[in-house]
């Protein structure tokens, strides 16, 4: 039996730093994991909607207490996700990206 990160006998540590390979398999629609980091580039039709998108993102990491970076270059948003405590990926993050396309309404 191969390891997995998340094995019940374990226990469930949302912050511990996922592999490279789990993050591949778990990663939601639209999103890629590179150098230890989960992004996601969103496009707007203005400058508006992208501010707009950047602010229900922030209140939504309020609520959930788990940041991303948010990058706005006029209608384009770059948002990033990684743990810092963990140095890389962790289900924090990908549960947080998942959400953030949820903002969208789109399929998991």
């Amino acid at each position: 039996m191969s390891y997995h990160p998340y094995d019940s006998r374990m226990g469930h540590d949302p912050k511990r730093k996922l592999t490279d390979g789990d993050v591949q398999e778990r990663k939601p629609n639209g999103w890629w994991g590179d150098e230890g980091k989960l992004f996601r580039d969103f496009t707007f039709e203005t400058y508006q909607a992208g501010v707009d998108f950047v602010v229900r993102i922030a209140a939504l990491a309020e609520e959930r207490g788990h940041h991303p970076d948010l990058h706005l270059k006029y209608r384009r948003v770059r948002v990033i996700f990684f743990t810092h405590d963990a140095g890389g990926v962790t289900m924090l993050d990908l549960e947080g990206a998942q959400a953030v396309n949820d903002l969208l309404g789109e399929e998991r």
